[in-house]
């Protein structure tokens, strides 16, 4: 039974501590944070699973790696302890009549990379008033991806921690890794011996790989009874895309695609009356909701916005999910299991790979 110290315990930690511990290794989990995992950027986020609608600005790459895990998704949930929330009942695209230009430049990016296998349905008025009643008379025409989804992260990370913990995964929470080195983890000031090391850390990694930035993501949590949205709805916008992801008990989460800063502070003013503002634009009913919660984290982003699995033997680092990490997350884990059980040749995305680690 081979055994694994992982370093971070966010989403990319989790899933990989949750996919060898199932397949028989011995896994140990250590983390700066709390079990719960809230200061992971994994956390704070909508769990979008949204592989068209990301490709306009995504790389083909993160595109087949979300059409992947959108399969894995429904495979991992069901072996989980705790139900989770997993919709994927699609993703609609709307844009107000001054911003139809974005929604056509859209369409063409869409088609110009995909061309006859882009799935998605132009819907004129008619049609999106089917699909989502609650916007007629607000937008003239929309775009549509029916197989695109979401997964709560607020039940995601719980549940995760309690399989773990049934299947006796040993999780040092609130514990500082000084170093991740082939087979070997400085915890704390002690080194500590195991067949394989991850390090999963994020942005704690960055005095390793020297050319991660965070990039900062915000998201507001609401509770609007009068909003009966079914599905993911983004609202083109010159500057940036809102998303509308809709949560069982009135719950939204709304936030925007990212913000080239490294600024952990809380959100400020105007970032929440932009946000807020845009919701109100697509559904009026916003307006008597109720502010559960405003979170900022960064994502850890390499140059070219791709993910990278840093290998040596003894050693993998995952890194520079940026805004993907639920789109990509199972699809990166399944290969590095697939490259530490079988080697290189059994990766499906062997592009993944990016030489050795210091």
């Amino acid at each position: 039974m081979p055994s694994i110290g992982i370093a971070g315990a966010g989403l990319a930690g989790r899933l990989l501590a949750f996919t060898l511990c199932r397949r028989g290794w011995r896994v140990t989990l250590y983390d700066r944070d709390t079990r719960a995992g809230q200061q992971s950027c994994g956390f704070v986020a909508a769990g979008m699973l949204a592989p068209y609608a990301e490709l306009e600005t995504a790389e083909p790459l993160v595109f087949s790696l979300g059409k992947r895990s959108l399969q894995l998704w429904p495979q991992w949930l069901a072996e989980l302890k705790d139900n989770v929330f997993f919709q994927q009942s699609g993703t609609l695209l709307v844009a107000h009549r001054q911003d139809q230009t974005e929604l056509q430049r859209f369409i063409a990016r869409i088609r110009a990379k995909l061309g006859n296998q882009a799935e998605f349905q132009f819907l004129e008025q008619p049609e999106l008033v089917s699909l989502e009643p609650e916007l007629a008379g607000r937008f003239r025409s929309g775009v549509f991806f029916p197989t695109e989804g979401q997964v709560s992260t607020a039940e995601l990370f719980p549940a995760i921690e309690k399989t773990l913990l049934q299947n006796r995964v040993c999780w040092h929470e609130k514990s500082v890794v000084d170093a991740v080195l082939p087979g070997k983890l400085l915890v704390n000031g002690e080194t500590l011996h195991f067949d394989w090391t991850a390090d999963t850390r994020g942005m704690g990694a960055k005095e390793t790989i020297p050319d991660l930035r965070g990039v900062r993501g915000e998201i507001i949590t609401v509770q609007a009874p009068e909003v009966k949205l079914q599905r993911l709805v983004r609202l083109m916008h010159p500057r940036y895309p809102l998303y509308l992801a809709p949560r069982p008990q009135g719950l939204f989460v709304i936030g925007a695609t990212s913000i080239e800063s490294d600024d952990r502070s809380p959100i400020s003013v105007q970032a929440a009356l932009e946000l807020l503002s845009a919701a109100y634009t697509v559904h009026s009913g916003f307006a008597e909701a109720r502010i559960l919660n405003m979170a900022t984290q960064l994502r850890p982003t390499l140059p070219d916005h791709l993910p990278r699995v840093f290998f040596q033997p003894g050693l993998i680092r995952i890194n520079g999910l940026y805004r993907h990490g639920y789109l990509q997350g199972p699809a990166i884990v399944e290969d590095i299991v697939r490259l530490l059980e079988e080697g290189e040749s059994a990766m499906h995305f062997p592009e993944l790979l990016n030489g050795t680690v210091s």
